[in-house]
């Protein structure tokens, strides 16, 4: 089998819209390489958009899924509980932060987690508006995208999109965006759009995934808390991308001394199988009535299996910890690279979500066309890079946590060629 065969059967089969940033076809997977159907080996950079912080195929979850596999694959939660599903849940409960008494819920996918979190937060405070960021990513669905703070590609002709979600300016200080006119811009929008006693929830990414990697200010973060309790506002933290050691903590608000009332996650929660999940004060889970909650696959029993695996993985390989070391020492490369390309404006990021950032040499312009030559020079030398922000000038680094140290030297050695050649 070929790459061009499959390109021209996926050009014929499949819509265009479903955008497909590699031209070569998966075959087999280990750890953070992968094996293309022509046998080219690429180093993983992009681990499936975050999902595989425990690397493909770990042996723990492997044989935690071929466990279940022959017990039964599917029952639907609702009609036919099972004891895993219950499991994962008080798991989740106890590590999320705070030491209040806490629900969760399963999903499927990261945009169903935050639909429902935006029902449970109406359905508990009887309001109906929402705040939103700009450049948040909170999917692809109707709710989703009118959550989410960013046009092309995620918005453009699928208006118009449910009503009632208001938008504030995300703190972004290297933007000249501070966290007092991200505060003074929220007031605003209490006296000029909204009533905050019609706003059931406010939602951000404590570390903005697709809008360029930028984390929340701590002050930005503690002052919507106080907003939010002046007002009886629920804040929602979606940690779909920003779960699971990614951050150097289990989960990102740990950096902030901020208690959600909310959070979703998905992504790196099951290590590569469908699973998403809504946890939050107990109290606030248990608004919805019976029925309310749930899905046909939420909860399949196959990826809870992998996820219980999963946080087995990151506490016995203390994958927070290499978060923090496997980002530290990527930081120092992107650091050590600046003189030599001039293109660099920022370097930054909490643990292992690190992002560079390029501008036109001696400006504050974003250089969009520099960041796609570097992931297109490091995709031709078998590292695969993701980009994102607003501007397309970021690229961020999302390689398995489990990653090991001669491959990620090696994938260095590919990121530093692949720059200055661009």
């Amino acid at each position: 089998m070929k790459n061009a065969d499959l390109q021209r059967r996926k050009d014929i089969a499949t819509p265009r819209g479903v955008g497909v940033m590699c031209q070569f076809y998966a075959d087999r997977a280990s750890n953070a390489e992968i094996w293309d159907v022509e046998n080219r080996r690429y180093i993983d950079f992009a681990a499936g958009i975050a999902v595989l912080n425990t690397g493909h195929r770990h042996p723990r979850l492997m044989h935690a899924i071929e466990q279940q596999l022959g017990k039964f694959t599917h029952t639907a939660y609702q009609v036919v509980p099972y004891e895993s599903y219950v499991e994962l849940a008080e798991r989740i409960n106890a590590i999320t932060p705070g030491d209040h008494a806490k629900k969760t819920a399963l999903f499927s996918t990261g945009a169903e987690a935050v639909e429902n979190a935006i029902k449970i937060a109406r359905a508990a405070t009887g309001r109906s508006a929402i705040i939103a960021f700009s450049g948040g990513f909170h999917g692809r669905t109707m709710m989703g995208m009118a959550l989410t703070g960013k046009v092309v590609p995620y918005k453009v002709g699928f208006g118009p999109f449910p009503g009632e979600v208001y938008r504030a300016p995300f703190p972004i200080p290297a933007h000249d965006v501070r966290t007092e006119d991200s505060l003074a811009a929220l007031q605003t929008l209490f006296k000029s759009d909204v009533d905050p006693k019609r706003v059931a929830a406010i939602i951000l990414e404590p570390v903005q995934g697709e809008g360029g990697f930028y984390a929340a200010p701590v002050e930005f973060m503690q002052a919507l808390r106080k907003l939010c309790d002046q007002h009886g506002i629920l804040l929602i933290a979606d940690e779909v991308q920003t779960g699971f050691a990614r951050t150097g903590k289990l989960f990102a608000m740990e950096h902030y001394d901020v208690i959600p009332d909310l959070m979703t996650m998905a992504k790196s929660l099951a290590g590569g199988m469908p699973l998403s999940a809504v946890c939050g004060r107990a109290e606030i889970m248990d608004a919805p009535a019976p029925g309310g909650l749930g899905g046909t696959y939420a909860g399949n029993p196959l990826a809870v299996a992998s996820a219980l695996a999963v946080l087995d993985v990151i506490k016995e390989e203390n994958l927070t910890a290499r978060a923090e070391q496997l980002g530290q020492q990527l930081k120092e490369k992107l650091h050590s690279l600046r003189k030599r390309v001039p293109h660099i404006a920022d370097v930054r990021g909490l643990g292992a979500m690190v992002a560079v950032e390029f501008n036109k040499p001696g400006s504050a312009e974003a250089d969009a066309d520099f960041a796609k030559k570097v992931q297109t020079r490091a995709l031709e030398r078998g590292l695969l890079l993701l980009i994102c922000g607003v501007y397309s000038n970021v690229i961020r680094f999302l390689f398995p946590l489990t990653i090991s140290d001669d491959l990620m030297d090696e994938a260095l050695t590919v990121l530093e060629a692949a720059m200055l050649e661009a």
